[in-house]
């Protein structure tokens, strides 16, 4: 069998490739998972006009590009040490909780992509897969996650920041904050339920060594949005604010974007939230569900805080309310019965609604809400687990380890990417941050790259 990974594909016995069907691999959760990893990759571009559209007309094809780049950034370097560092075989439960290099460029061979399974009673080598899928499949998944969280990111930064630095940026952080808290969380690290994790020393392990408490984060509640919403708030305070902040009126110049960009993150979501679970069952199905739920009630909940405070339900309160409740509940979808992922939905619209207000309050410019969004309703949706999570909930038949367990996974999520966050803005400072305010009072899109998202002459 032939296993093409780059330029020269790779011969490969056919008895040292895991096979599908039984004790092998599923042709049909593969398939989903090659889906899902397309929608996921597909929630970048609605990234794209959902904070296009919130900017400005003089700043949307700058605020687009950095979505769009991202993409083009962090899939490289996925390929060339992402994976590695976040999934390498040689770092799950051999005790490298940051997930540093084992082999950087594990996808130029198979030597990262292989396992030892039992196969008709015997120890095979064999190409390998996560559960039932193969692999590469995994990488191909796991890198659109990366993807996003980095332009996630960019909307703190909205007008102000150059797109060079903005590029080198994430390729930095991307290696230095991304990779290893995701080696953290998913790759048998810190704050995994692996032996030697912080869960494990808090309240012991089991007769196979885990956790007796494992931390959960389902698809990515501190990896992705507490991440990312933390390091948007170190690089808001940073970079400082845009002219005419607290002045001027930063009013969304296409609404009709913004809509349009939360559609496009609902229905890719589902990849991000139903693909974590790595298998078309059951389960995946109650994610679907919980998804759903949380996120029509985090809308629902959004529009009636505007109504009640401001007298008017938007549409962008709508969109916004869309994306608070996608964050809440993709740590605790696969936890949570439908009912309690209303509650959490729910919950998560008030909190960010008011939240989003804190900037006006402290002083800082975080552009397009990340922090109030993001790092907000990813807070509450890690630590919500602790009060619903099935079976493990305070107020579903658990008891309070589950809920110190989340508080402390997030916390220390938090403190890892503020600090490293501020190390890298340190390292990338000298380059320059901001364009100079003559260029970003003209428009930081024919500036910084010579074009008008629309021809009005």
């Amino acid at each position: 069998m032939v296993f093409g990974l780059h330029d020269v594909a790779l011969a490969i016995p056919d008895d040292q490739f895991l096979p599908f069907g039984e004790g092998g691999l599923s042709a049909g959760d593969t398939a989903w998972i090659i889906t899902a990893a397309a929608l996921v990759l597909f929630m970048t571009p609605g990234l794209a006009f959902f904070y296009g559209g919130l900017s400005r007309q003089k700043s949307v094809l700058n605020m687009m590009m950095m979505s769009f780049g991202s993409m083009g950034v962090v899939s490289v370097i996925y390929v060339l040490w992402g994976y590695s560092m976040s999934f390498s075989s040689a770092h799950v439960g051999g005790g490298n909780y940051l997930g540093l290099f084992d082999n950087p460029f594990a996808l130029f061979g198979v030597n990262q992509l292989t396992e030892t399974r039992e196969i008709d009673g015997v120890d095979t080598f064999v190409l390998g897969g996560f559960g039932t899928v193969p692999a590469i499949v995994w990488v191909a998944f796991q890198l659109t996650f990366a993807v996003i969280t980095v332009a996630l990111i960019s909307g703190a930064v909205a007008e102000r920041m150059k797109f060079g630095t903005w590029l080198l940026f994430g390729g930095i952080w991307v290696t230095l904050v991304y990779f290893p808290l995701s080696h953290m969380v998913w790759g048998g690290g810190l704050l995994s339920g692996a032996e030697g994790g912080i869960a494990a020393m808090m309240f012991g392990t089991d007769e196979e060594g885990g956790a007796n408490v494992a931390p959960i984060d389902f698809a990515g509640g501190t990896v992705v949005h507490i991440n990312a919403g933390m390091a948007a708030l170190v690089l808001a305070l940073l970079l400082g604010k845009r002219s005419g902040f607290g002045k001027s009126a930063f009013r969304p110049h296409n609404v009709p974007f913004v809509l349009l960009g939360a559609a496009i993150l609902w229905f890719g979501w589902f990849g991000f939230n139903v693909g974590s679970e790595g298998a078309a069952d059951v389960l995946a199905g109650l994610v679907w569900v919980n998804t759903t739920a949380a996120t029509a009630a985090a809308m629902l909940a959004w529009l009636l805080v505007e109504k009640i405070r401001d007298g008017h339900a938007t549409s962008v309160g709508a969109a916004s309310g869309i994306v608070a409740g996608l964050v809440a509940i993709t740590p605790a979808c696969g936890n949570l019965t439908p009912i309690w992922s209303i509650v959490v939905g729910a919950i998560a619209g008030v909190l960010s609604a008011l939240a989003i207000g804190l900037k006006y309050k402290f002083g800082y410019d975080d552009s397009l809400d990340v922090v109030g969004v993001h790092l907000v309703a990813g807070l509450w949706g890690t630590i919500s687990l602790g009060f619903f999570a099935t079976d493990a909930g305070l107020f579903v038949g658990g008891g309070f380890e589950q809920l110190v367990v989340q508080f402390v996974i997030a916390l220390v999520a938090v403190i890892f990417t503020a600090v490293m966050t501020l190390i890298i803005a340190f390292i990338v400072k000298p380059l320059g941050w901001r364009v100079s305010k003559e260029d970003e009072d003209t428009g930081i899109d024919e500036t910084e790259h010579a074009e008008t998202a629309y021809e009005l002459a």
